[in-house]
């Protein structure tokens, strides 16, 4: 396999190469195929950029479809019919059915890119600097973004240029099961010495992925969602890796029956792995001036033609959200088989997830890597995360059938019996 070039020419920062260290040709909904015709199953799915599936058909023939037309491929933020079939698609197909009405901000199509709109939004609408963030969240590495990013890791590569205008507050469940965290938030705020700045808004995942598949609680969610109310402070979901339907809803907020004030989108939301992403807010806080905040690639009309048709074919109904919940069960319960057997034998772990975002705790980071490097050889590809990489993560695309599910899932079995026994 000739990997020379990339290894001499590709800047240190990689990641994923050193973990997968193959050339991969083809990729088809959860198989991947490196240049020597050899197949693995897809646990990662672009880190969840590919809930549908690598080369779904159905995106893959529209936008062929828009490209024979000569339509419009890159638009800066004019008016394409791209944009208008997908606004209106995203207005009566996920809108309107779950009775929310938002205007549509498109920034640069990644998830930082939202995240940065975002938050400069809230401070814009509410005339307040500080953005509440929770321990252990991620929600990417441009400045403003990495100030809400809780992972040392990422804080320390700024170069020593400290980061501004965020305050950390401890997640559901970060002081241990008995210890509600939003008492501290609410005695913050009734307390004019607590040395918190008033926030315009509260940035928040509700399945924290890069953390470690942390889950709040929905009752915990609700009571965030009425202290952001009491104290007119905006509530901001990002919803970039847990949205698009990865917890079983198209939005993670669902399960809790909330209404953000501001949510982020990203990595699934062309449903192709384009790059594509929005932030969606209520219509009277849209106090952008026009171009104050803008993006070259704000116009990727592509990426506008392919969600549209992901739309439009996964989430007109609810046959497809049912789907997702019924894999999701499978995985909670083969994933919880799995942590009683490596705390059986004396390797503490837990599970934990929402949907088809799913995790083992394993505790220790070197445990995790020899369970998802032994998955590698065997076939399977899988990550890790949490702050020293402990957490087995599944992210299967949410569309693989259950004959690969059941694949990979016995692969990874197969590994931790194989760590067990070492």
């Amino acid at each position: 396999m000739q990997i020379q070039t990339l290894e001499r020419m590709e800047s240190n920062v990689r990641t994923y190469s050193r973990s997968f260290p193959v050339v991969f040709t083809k990729a088809q909904n959860a198989r991947l195929t490196d240049e020597n015709g050899r197949e693995y199953i897809d646990f990662l799915a672009g880190a969840g950029t590919l809930n549908y599936g690598h080369n779904n058909p159905h995106m893959k023939q529209a936008m062929i479809d828009y490209l024979a037309t000569d339509g419009v491929v890159h638009g800066l933020d004019m008016w394409t019919n791209a944009k208008r079939d997908y606004l209106e698609t995203l207005e009566q197909v996920i809108f309107k059915p779950r009775g929310l009405d938002y205007k549509v901000h498109l920034p640069g199509p990644t998830g930082t890119n939202a995240v940065e709109a975002a938050i400069r939004l809230a401070r814009v609408a509410k005339g307040r600097h500080n953005i509440v963030t929770f321990t252990n969240g991620f929600h990417g590495v441009t400045m403003g973004a990495l100030a809400t990013t809780g992972n040392r890791k990422f804080r320390e590569a700024t170069g020593g240029i400290p980061t501004q205008g965020a305050s950390f507050l401890p997640y559901d469940g970060y002081m241990g099961e008995h210890t509600d965290t939003l008492d501290y938030f609410e005695k913050l705020l009734g307390d004019k010495s607590g040395g918190l700045d008033v926030p315009a808004g509260v940035i928040i995942e509700t399945v924290q992925g890069e953390g470690g598949i942390n889950v709040a609680g929905l009752d915990w969610l609700k009571r965030l969602e009425s202290i952001c109310r009491a104290h007119d402070i905006l509530l901001i979901v990002d919803d970039i890796q847990a949205g698009c339907g990865r917890t079983g809803k198209f939005f993670s907020f669902e399960h809790a029956g909330i209404t953000p004030d501001i949510i982020t989108n990203s990595k699934s939301l062309s449903g192709f792995g384009l790059p594509f992403a929005h932030v969606l807010m209520r219509p009277e806080l849209d106090k952008w001036k026009p171009g104050q905040y803008n993006g070259t690639f704000r116009g990727f009309s592509l990426a506008m033609v392919t969600a549209t048709a992901t739309l439009k074919k996964y989430w007109s109904n609810d046959t497809f959200e049912r789907d997702v919940q019924r894999k999701g069960r499978i995985v909670e319960e083969r994933f919880q088989q799995l942590a009683t057997l490596l705390t059986e034998n004396g390797m503490p772990a837990t599970e934990s997830g929402r949907g088809l975002m799913r995790g083992i705790d394993v505790v220790s980071g070197d445990i995790a890597d020899k369970i998802t490097s032994k998955a590698f050889a065997q076939g399977l590809v899988i990550e890790t995360s949490g702050q020293d990489g402990e957490v087995v993560k599944c992210l299967c695309p949410l569309t693989i059938s259950d004959e690969d599910l059941l694949e990979g899932l016995d692969i990874l079995e197969m590994c931790v019996k194989a760590v067990v026994n070492e």
